[in-house]
């Protein structure tokens, strides 16, 4: 059989160049149905989309053709099917003006054995939002698999994912990157449950839209807890609730709605107290049941001065730091084997890739 060559491209946002709360303008609605639409695109014959609440990255495969027909993949002919990606990615979702005049900008590309790097990089765990978390695995098998079944991906794809799940398996195994990973919102809710208890009933708030409140928001999806997430702006709120989870509340409101609250996560990165005795003295000295507040923003955000109202229990960061700060290290001491697997593995996912039979 002839061998087949081929373009494979992967164009992506993450939460590394956007902030989370903005990703939900880059996601799409229907994933299956945008995959479908990509391979429309005159030359793409493979698509697979994979979309969490920390990236969006789009793969495809186009120019195919077997070493014995005409060479078509010139540049120009690249950088058109490049083009119609980012016209099409805009025209399935709302990005606003600004935006899409800054499209460029944001976007990654990548092509050929850097598709490859990051592929393995992600399955792995040393690129995912939490290292060595497991949700990111599962989204590649799934994404896979979904393709599959819409008949967007075909033999090259295929191919790609099931080769990078397999390798990506057996180096979380053998690193043991995977074992007993702990995230910040795993300890921060692990302190609140064990200090004041945590459950359907309890009225739950967390301020803040960026990495730390998102690792929160992910505990919290898990364990089924319903909650509010506030920011700055309201848009802020509703992107961040969009993507990762919670009911958007404008931040206004909370300062007058304060004392509904049973526990109340901070994670914010402002420069300045957000929460203080004066902004909540008034609300708070009337209430009956207590309330706790964990301050996990770095520089703190809420001012010690609260706890002298009755009911409040004051905890912050330093408070889990060691836990977390110890469960970092272990895995982040890991990833240098991790890269030395990929590098390795890398020229031989290459070559095989290159002998695909048409």
């Amino acid at each position: 059989m002839d061998h087949v060559i081929f373009d494979v491209m992967n164009t992506r946002v993450t939460f590394k160049n956007v902030p989370l709360h903005e990703l939900s303008k880059f996601a799409f609605k229907d994933v299956g149905a945008a995959a479908d639409e990509f391979k429309k695109i005159p030359g793409v014959d493979e698509c697979i989309i994979i979309q969490t609440a920390s990236r969006i990255e789009i793969f495809t495969v186009s120019n195919t053709e077997t070493v014995d027909s005409p060479d078509a993949r010139r540049a120009e002919g690249k950088t058109l099917i490049l083009n119609q990606v980012k016209e099409t990615w805009i025209n399935l979702t709302e990005l606003e003006q600004i935006d899409i005049d800054h499209f460029d900008q944001t976007i990654e590309v990548y092509k050929s054995d850097d598709v490859y790097l990051n592929l393995l990089r992600l399955g792995s765990g040393i690129d995912s939002f939490v290292v060595g978390k497991q949700e990111v695995f599962d989204e590649i098998v799934q994404s896979l698999s979904h393709a599959k079944s819409a008949g967007t991906s075909g033999t090259i794809l295929n191919k790609l994912f099931e080769s990078v799940i397999r390798l990506s398996s057996r180096m979380r195994d053998s690193t043991g990157i995977a074992k007993d990973i702990v995230s910040l919102g795993d300890v921060a809710v692990k302190l609140v449950e064990e200090k004041a208890g945590l459950d359907a009933k309890k009225k739950v708030l967390l301020i803040g839209t960026g990495n730390s409140a998102a690792l929160v928001a992910k505990t919290l999806n898990k364990k089924e807890i319903s909650y509010d997430v506030s920011s700055r702006t309201i848009e802020r709120a509703t992107g961040f609730s969009n993507v990762v989870g919670g009911n958007p509340i404008d931040f206004n409101d909370i300062l007058t709605t304060f004392d509904k609250y049973d526990i109340i996560f901070v994670a914010t990165t402002s420069d300045y107290f957000l929460i203080t005795f004066e902004r909540i003295q008034l609300l708070m000295k009337e209430k009956k049941k207590g309330t706790l507040i964990l301050d996990l923003s770095d520089p703190r955000t809420v001012d010690e001065g609260i706890t002298a109202l009755p009911g409040i229990k004051l905890l912050f960061r330093d408070q889990i730091a060691e836990i977390y700060d110890e469960s970092v290290k272990h895995r982040t001491s890991i990833i240098p084997a991790v890269e030395k697997i990929i590098a390795k593995e890398l020229p031989v996912l290459s070559a095989r890739m290159k002998k695909l039979d048409a």
